[in-house]
């Protein structure tokens, strides 16, 4: 029997306000712990919240870049619960009203592109952070509520996932729209986004979707995958054993790369919501939603078929370049200054990548743009050759220094003196006289060998075309 799994994601992402969602608190990361709270994000009698016009705008903002409709009415609602992590015993979210509804994304399969439908995109704010004692007989749990009241938007996909790797793909598109349009730094390790996966697995063709089940405690985007996977061939296996799959709540054990039960579906919370009585509804006027849309830079879908028109790029190198937004810049940096858009696109790809960390921080790079466009002019008007200028390049990372200034310090200029090359093949020449009739006895790899000797005679800076043509007339005359 073929099985097909049916998965869908619930991704958090953490919005990069300067304050909490209903009060003024930091949201900053890494403070002491308790440092950041009030009576209203601690949830004191007697206080109300207000919310934060800019959370509203990240949300919408964030909704409109997923393709998603923009509610004009919407509203907060309780969601109860009790957890040492959360003070108010119940957490502000948006249950039937969110303030977004019916997106979709794109990602790359591979005969081409899927379509994943966004069920919603709704705002809440964040509950605390318990910390465990990590000492060996101290059975204590600590609370730390700086985290309490960071505003969150969260986006729900449809279940029109299809395996591992889609879910993978789906939060790299996720991650990179909402570090293009700026309303979140997106990073996973401090708690920025934030993924709960739900798989099921069904015969394929089937209508009736199988029973589903839950997974927490995903810290990385290959974590998501892994669990996905496991989950997937776990199902089957219990499917094909006659075994019955529960619905339940399972966390991934990174370790031993398996899920394992957290809770049944007779734990599962009843969260008996109901309309929040502090917060007023969000009416939002056409006109509010169109000037917050007027903001939304160019997405990265966009951006990448763009490249492919404009610049004639292939489908690969725009990809990689619009993979992060200050990369993309950078290129397009490049080329307005002169240099030639594929030639930009592979110095980048090769180069520049494999000497920095983090692309989103290319602004700091010694090398800027203008540097990489003079460099390549100097290689298209044959003041230095290919070689030279990954020398060159080196320098230019390390001191900042331009391509010019390095090239006349370290006397890298490129020698195209037909009588100062004819020289030094003379001398070649003389010295490998095998190898100069193994060439004319056909052997091909000979005549590469004496274009070598003449570089290593030149110490690299001989013109290369110069030098296989001078080459060529000497041994064939």
């Amino acid at each position: 029997m073929e099985y097909e799994p049916v998965i869908g994601l619930e991704v958090h992402v953490q919005l990069n306000t300067e304050s909490k969602i209903f009060c003024g608190c930091s949201t900053k990361f890494g403070s002491d712990s308790n440092t950041q709270t009030c009576p209203v994000c601690l949830g004191l009698p007697g206080v109300l919240p207000v919310l934060n016009e800019e959370v509203l705008k990240k949300g919408i903002l964030a909704g409109l870049a997923i393709n998603a409709k923009i509610a004009s009415y919407s509203k907060f609602d309780r969601k109860n619960y009790f957890y040492p992590d959360l003070p108010k015993a119940y957490q502000i979210s948006q249950y039937d009203k969110p303030i977004c509804e019916d997106g979709y994304i794109e990602i790359p399969v591979k005969n081409g592109l899927k379509k994943i439908g966004i069920k919603r995109l709704h705002l809440e704010e964040d509950a605390g952070k318990s910390i465990h004692s990590e000492t060996p007989g101290n059975n204590f749990s600590f609370v730390d509520l700086n985290r309490t009241g960071v505003p969150l938007a969260e986006i729900v996909s449809e279940p029109e996932l299809g395996s591992g790797d889609e879910a993978y793909e789906y939060l790299q598109k996720i991650k990179t729209i909402m570090k293009y349009i700026d309303v979140s730094d997106v990073n996973m390790e401090e708690g920025s986004l934030r993924c709960d996966v739900n798989v099921s697995v069904r015969e394929k063709g089937a209508v009736k979707f199988g029973e589903k089940v839950e997974i927490k405690n995903l810290n990385s985007f290959k974590s998501v995958r892994a669990s996905i996977n496991y989950e997937i061939e776990r199902q089957i296996r219990m499917i094909e054993s006659g075994e019955k799959i529960v619905q339940e709540t399972r966390l991934w054990d990174a370790d031993s790369n398996e899920t394992y039960s957290m809770r049944s579906k007779e734990d599962a919370h009843d969260y008996r919501y109901f309309p929040d009585p502090d917060l007023a509804p969000i009416i939002l006027a056409p006109e509010y939603i169109e000037e917050i849309k007027k903001t939304l830079p160019e997405l990265p879908d966009a951006k990448l078929r763009r490249f492919v028109d404009e610049y004639s790029l292939p489908e690969y190198d725009s990809s990689v370049l619009t993979s992060v937004k200050q990369l993309a810049d950078y290129f397009e940096e490049t080329v307005k200054l002169g240099a030639n858009p594929k030639k930009a696109s592979n110095w980048i790809m090769s180069e520049l990548l494999a000497r920095i960390t983090n692309p989103e921080e290319i602004k700091s790079f010694h090398a800027s743009p203008g540097m990489l466009a003079k460099l390549l002019a100097l290689i298209e008007d044959g003041t230095i050759s290919g070689k030279i200028a990954k020398t060159v390049f080196e320098e230019m990372t390390a001191t900042g220094k331009g391509p010019e200034q390095i090239i006349d310090e370290k006397g890298l200029k490129q020698v195209s003196d037909t009588g100062e090359i004819d020289s030094m093949i003379d001398a070649v020449l003389k010295n490998n006289q095998k190898s100069v009739d193994d060439f004319k006895n056909g052997k091909e790899n000979a005549f590469k060998f004496l274009v070598g000797q003449v570089m290593k005679e030149s110490k690299g800076k001989a013109n290369p075309i110069l030098v296989n043509d001078l080459l060529l007339k000497k041994i064939s005359g």
